[in-house]
């Protein structure tokens, strides 16, 4: 079964094999960590603007950690997807990678 924070070992048209090489989902972790903290460093800026000449925590922090537990989470099955792009951009399948589904014929990948 799969669902949001699972995948499919498969893609159920291709056959491309989404784990490619051992420890491939390091790629999307990276990339998740990165959009969370800017996206975090963004909230915090804003934050401060807002309530400039006098910051309070308070109207800083709830939405810093709103931010800070919630993009992580729902951004993470599009940081998979992401990085499954990066990596087929940065190493083109091989002729054996993906195996064809039955809606395709035995034609070789290009």
């Amino acid at each position: 079964m799969t669902g949001v924070f699972s995948i499919a070992d498969d893609c159920p048209r291709c056959g491309l094999h989404f784990e490619r090489i051992e420890g491939h989902w390091i790629g999307a972790i990276g990339i998740n960590t990165i959009v969370s903290f800017g996206l975090l460093l963004v909230t915090i800026v804003v934050g401060f603007i807002a309530t400039w000449p006098d910051p309070t925590a308070l109207p800083i922090l709830l939405p810093a950690l709103i931010v800070a537990i919630g993009v992580p989470l729902f951004f993470y099955p599009l940081s998979k997807t992401t990085w499954c792009a990066v990596d087929l951009l940065m190493r083109p399948l091989d002729e054996n990678e993906a195996t064809p589904g039955p809606w395709r014929q035995s034609t070789p990948l290009a």
